[in-house]
């Protein structure tokens, strides 16, 4: 399917604001029918009032555990915690290992 930038206008403040390409073919991908009715900066501002700011919608961030990635030793942070019987690997080595 081919996206093109669309003109869309936020139905909270009536500012115009793109929907470009990629964010169509985003919603496209995760199976969204309609396009955004909100701009960036409202969507934002009702996710903050709608969970808190972030992180599951529980009441706050999630708790962030810090580990030394098995691959590369480098230093992250997971958001669960580690029980030491399997490898934790940072970011970037985490994606590689999931598609194994």
């Amino acid at each position: 399917m081919d996206f093109q930038d669309k003109t869309l206008t936020c139905v909270d403040c009536g500012k115009e604001f793109v929907w470009t390409a990629s964010e169509q073919k985003f919603y496209a991908d995760k199976g969204f029918e309609n396009p955004p009715k909100r701009c960036p900066e409202d969507r934002a501002a009702k996710k903050a009032r709608m969970n808190g700011g972030g992180g599951g919608g529980y009441g706050g961030p999630r708790e962030q555990f810090e580990i030394v990635c098995a691959e590369c030793g480098k230093t992250d942070t997971v958001p669960f915690k580690p029980r030491g019987d399997r490898p934790v690997y940072c970011r970037e080595h985490f994606k590689s290992h999931r598609n194994q």
